[in-house]
């Protein structure tokens, strides 16, 4: 499964991106996450069901000091992705 996951809000610098970094990795799931220039946090998420479904459930909160105010998920065909990875903001 992969999805794309973009989170609305107050979520760039408070930790968001790493947040969902460490998630990912520990659950073994492939793909990104990056800032977008409107203030938005893009995620792509690649692996069994139930972990990509987890790391999803915590955006709709994400860390402390962020507001969430919307999470969209849209289901994406899988490209293979192993690996867990920051991208630099876009």
């Amino acid at each position: 499964m992969r999805v794309r996951v973009l989170v609305r809000g107050r979520v760039q610098g408070v930790g968001f991106r790493w947040g969902v970094t460490a998630r990912a990795r520990s659950l073994g799931l492939g793909g990104t996450v990056r800032n977008l220039p409107e203030g938005t946090v893009e995620a792509f998420l690649e692996g069994p069901r139930e972990r990509v479904e987890s790391v999803v459930e915590w955006c709709r909160q994400g860390p402390s000091g962020a507001r969430v105010e919307g999470v969209e998920v849209a289901d994406e065909p899988p490209v293979g992705e192993v690996e867990f990875a920051q991208r630099p903001a876009g």
